[in-house]
């Protein structure tokens, strides 16, 4: 499950990092309106709060959030479909959603958090995007600045700052992790390779001092 802050390029470290896998990526519903170059059922599925809050009513979301006015869910029965395919299923969801994702799955849910490499290129990022009010994009990184600090909850951040090395890093923690599930005996001269580098962005490896100064610079 891959999680950030908004605008941290989440979607096109997704794209390339699941680039021609058999998994099963969940398209989000979301309130919120289609920016240029979206697409209905590919980015997201696009709908009213009307049809999102009837949705959430039926207990039909594995997690559901509001965001910057905004609501964003996961629809539960495409992934349980998926899951009883044997596929491995892939989220990129809101921080609250994947905090709900944690307390309903416990350790089967493995958490991934995208972290930009300072505020102030998250910033870049976001009014480069030319889709948001000043005003949003305050509140952005306003949240952005609270989700930060919270990066110990999540099993492996990795600092989105160079677009090749964060898919393998993203690349490596799959290979691990699926690893993990055979004895270590059985591991591949590959996967050992993969178990070290995820290892260097699992999350207990980064100090609070580190998340600070992405905060302040």
């Amino acid at each position: 499950m891959m999680t950030g802050a908004s605008g941290v390029g989440k979607g096109t470290l997704r794209e390339q990092w699941l680039a021609g896998q058999d998994v099963f990526y969940s398209t989000s519903w979301t309130t919120r309106e289609a920016r240029p170059g979206e697409v209905q059922g590919r980015d997201y599925v696009f709908v009213t709060p009307a049809e999102f809050l009837e949705k959430a009513r039926q207990d039909g979301f594995l997690e559901h959030a509001q965001f910057v006015g905004n609501h964003y869910g996961t629809p539960i029965e495409p992934i349980e479909a998926a899951l009883a395919r044997g596929q491995d299923v892939v989220l990129e969801i809101e921080v609250e959603g994947a905090m709900q994702v944690k307390d309903r799955m416990g350790d089967g849910a493995i958490l991934v958090f995208i972290m930009p490499p300072s505020l102030t290129e998250l910033r870049r990022r976001l009014t480069g995007r030319a889709t948001e009010t000043p005003e949003r994009i305050e509140k952005r990184l306003l949240r952005a600045r609270e989700e930060i600090m919270q990066a110990h909850a999540f099993r492996y951040v990795i600092v989105n700052d160079d677009l090749n090395r964060a898919v393998q890093e993203l690349l490596a923690v799959q290979q691990a992790e699926r690893a993990t599930q055979r004895p270590e005996a059985n591991w591949t001269e590959a996967e050992r390779e993969a178990h070290a580098l995820a290892a260097t962005v699992r999350s207990g490896a980064l100090k609070t001092e580190a998340l600070r100064q992405v905060v302040d610079s």
